[in-house]
């Protein structure tokens, strides 16, 4: 099992066309991510590494049943791309730039919550299930499928916890990025209460971040968990 994403999340692409977009997307492909499809207004009717390029997300999941978002566009241009993916049912978004303005934001954040969709970054490197999904920019050779969850706000610190869990053998579940932005998508508390609920995760590290209370709020929730937090 996994949490967020496994081998049947199908995957949209914003942004598919840019440098990033078209060099990540290339990634995910070969870590065998299932890419249905992307997205670039004014490009529709191109493909981008075989996969067809649409003008807006209704139009990719009429054709492709996309169920999953990650987002490869300037920080400016998040909040909309996100909240049409919100409105056109994507029910798991992945905000990669950083700066994303606070106030689109706490945006992002009230639209999904209306619309029942999990929203994380901006500023995250994203999210694997090792050995099914990699979603944003995480170097898949330091993962390997396990039963340790983590989840961090730190990229460079996922990569290494992970890395020292392969090497002892351990392994991941899942690995998720919070993000570094000052307003997130979804919260440590959030995350860990996905884990608790996932019968493959029997242990959480959560990696915390200098400011901000993020840390603090997960505590209460640590203490309810059955499942060992490592912090």
């Amino acid at each position: 099992m996994a949490i967020l994403v496994d081998k049947e999340s199908k995957v949209l692409v914003q942004g598919i066309t840019g440098s990033a977009g078209k060099f990540h997307t290339k990634r995910m492909l070969e870590y065998g991510t299932q890419i249905v499809g992307g997205t670039s207004p004014g490009k529709g009717g191109q493909e981008i590494e075989g996969l067809p390029v649409f003008d807006t997300v209704d139009e990719c999941i009429d054709n492709t049943e996309a169920d999953t978002l990650v987002i490869f566009l300037p920080a400016p241009f998040v909040k909309e791309a996100a909240i049409e993916a919100i409105y056109a049912g994507i029910k798991f978004v992945v905000v990669i730039p950083e700066h994303i303005p606070i106030f689109d934001m706490m945006e992002i954040r009230q639209e999904a919550k209306k619309y029942g969709a999990t929203v994380l970054g901006g500023n995250t490197a994203g999210i694997i299930t090792p050995g099914e999904v990699n979603l944003g920019i995480m170097p898949d050779i330091a993962f390997s499928p396990g039963r340790v969850g983590t989840v961090s706000r730190s990229g460079s610190l996922t990569y290494y916890v992970a890395d020292t869990l392969t090497r002892s053998e351990y392994g991941e579940t899942t690995c998720v990025g919070l993000g570094g932005d000052p307003v997130l998508g979804s919260t440590f508390d959030e995350i860990l209460m996905m884990f608790e609920k996932d019968k493959q995760t029997k242990a959480v590290v959560m990696v915390g971040e200098i400011g901000g209370v993020y840390e603090e709020r997960a505590t209460s929730v640590i203490k309810k968990m059955k499942t060992p937090v490592i912090v």
